[in-house]
């Protein structure tokens, strides 16, 4: 009944949707809820253990018979710059005062990291169907260690050259990330924030400069949204921030009070929570110091400063100091699960693909 079905062929699933991964909001529960819908669930793994992502895939084994996807982050590791850093905190130095902390107390180093041979023979080990990297890929002899294993991969792309990259390196679907997504830019081929194209401009584009299927992701949070996106050519849609308002999603209580109050412009691309421009809820320290600052230490040295001040802060009632990602359909929240979500999504987008057909 979809008028494309190579993404349902490609990783066998029902409905042409993949739930992004969402790393520190959603572990395996999302996961089950969008599988039992008909989806292809995703399990970000950059912020994780190799032991915790073999829990949890094993936990989604366990209590659900559908394909499931690993994601992982590819950027080059950057040694921290001691000089950038001591700027850093010296630039947060007035809100660890107001907030009683030491400035100059040690801090943990940040828990982002590429994907590597231990992950990968995590991949070797548990055969997801699906392998998906941010970032661009990872070195070529992990790739075809990864694709081996007879995962489909899928790449994600925020402009039309890195698409085009892509699908020269081999992967099977490419993610199409309009500027109005939600989380990291997985820019790799361009440094330049002010020029991402939105998802409406992006989809066609990428469809046009490759053969592969593409996926829109990107201010897409109802059936109007993928029907739209079939309509540009798409083959399906990633759907990430419409999952945080379910309620298996690990959102804090005061993250959830933030996500609902905002509205379409409540979100925005920001460099200073992690160092590498991702969309999310404006907080204070975005709005002060951001929300694009040069002073940012690399990805992900500049989360780092802001681990005891988001404590401190959530601790009187604040998200003043919390990244909160998320895109500018964050107002289009519902009241349903995780898989009520999934099967109300497709049944939308079918039916509105059903008009626009006549």
């Amino acid at each position: 009944m979809w008028p494309d079905r190579r993404l349902l062929d490609l990783f066998g699933i029902d409905v042409p949707i993949v739930q992004a991964p969402m790393a520190g909001v959603q572990d395996v529960d999302v996961m089950i809820g969008a599988a039992e819908g008909g989806a292809l669930a995703s399990l970000p793994c950059a912020m994780i253990a190799v032991e915790k992502a073999r829990e949890q895939v094993g936990i989604f084994r366990q209590r659900v018979s559908a394909p499931l996807g690993m994601n992982f982050f590819c950027h080059t590791a950057v040694a921290l710059d001691p000089a950038r850093e001591a700027g850093w905190r010296k630039r947060l130095q007035p809100y660890y005062r107001e907030l009683g902390l030491d400035p100059d107390a040690p801090l943990p180093a940040a828990a982002r990291a590429p994907f590597s041979a231990e992950m990968c023979e995590l991949v070797e080990e548990l055969k997801p169907e699906v392998v998906s990297f941010h970032f661009g890929l990872p070195e070529a002899a992990l790739l075809q260690r990864v694709k081996a294993t007879g995962a489909r991969v899928i790449g994600c792309a925020t402009v039309v050259k890195e698409a085009v990259w892509l699908e020269q390196r081999g992967v099977d679907a490419i993610i199409a990330q309009g500027a109005e997504a939600g989380g990291h830019r997985g820019m790799f081929l361009t440094e330049e924030i002010a020029s991402q194209p939105g998802t409406f401009a992006l989809v066609p584009q990428v469809v046009d400069a490759v053969r592969l299927p593409v996926i829109a992701a990107g201010g897409i949070a109802d059936g109007r949204g993928i029907a739209a996106a079939f309509a540009l050519g798409a083959a399906g849609v990633q759907v990430g921030t419409a999952y945080l308002h379910t309620p298996e999603s690990k959102v804090s209580a005061l993250g959830r009070a933030a996500l609902a109050s905002a509205a379409d412009d409540s979100t925005v691309i920001t460099n200073v929570m992690t160092g590498r421009p991702a969309r999310g809820v404006v907080n204070r320290v975005m709005r002060e110091v951001g929300p694009v600052s040069p002073d940012a230490p690399a990805f992900p040295h500049a989360s780092a400063a802001f681990g005891p001040l988001k404590g401190a802060a959530e601790k009187l009632g604040r998200v003043d100091f919390s990244n909160l990602w998320a895109g500018q359909a964050v107002g289009m929240r519902r009241q349903a699960n995780a898989t009520e979500l999934t099967r109300a999504l497709a049944a939308e987008g079918l039916a509105r693909l059903r008009q626009i057909g006549g």
